[in-house]
């Protein structure tokens, strides 16, 4: 425990706000093998997914624990607040099995002097990237 704050025990879940459930999780379990852990009610999916947690909610209004808040996909996707990106030992090979896979590329991998990477999106436009150290 750091400061009364606990850290052993500790897990770390990813929530990503999506417009159609079954179509997310076939994206992250087809495309980029997250295996699903349980849903619930329609509205939610918790994946496994590269040693952590990935939680696809549904978009939702305010509750009583969070009066203020409510839950919405990206409304654009060309402002980003937020990204997953996926370490990978070759970026050109994800890339082919990726796309394969149906993943849709903003553009083919670009190399940047100690990288190479690229990005694509999900079907709610949530922004990834896969990335390789040169």
């Amino acid at each position: 425990m750091a400061d009364g704050f606990p850290v052993e025990g500790v897990e770390l879940t990813l929530l990503l706000v999506v417009t159609d459930i079954d179509r997310a999780r076939t994206f992250y379990r087809d495309v980029l093998g997250a295996q699903v852990h349980r849903e619930y009610g329609g509205t939610s999916v918790v994946l496994q997914f590269q040693g952590t947690w990935l939680l696809l909610v549904t978009g939702g209004g305010p509750t009583e624990d969070k009066p203020d808040v409510t839950f919405a996909p990206p409304a654009d996707p060309t402002t980003v607040s937020h990204q997953l990106t996926l370490r990978v030992p070759d970026c050109r090979a994800a890339y082919d099995v990726l796309r394969r896979r149906g993943a849709r590329f903003l553009t083919p991998p670009v190399d940047r002097a100690g990288e190479i990477r690229c990005f694509f999106r999900d079907p709610d436009n949530h922004l990834l990237e896969i990335s390789e150290v040169t």
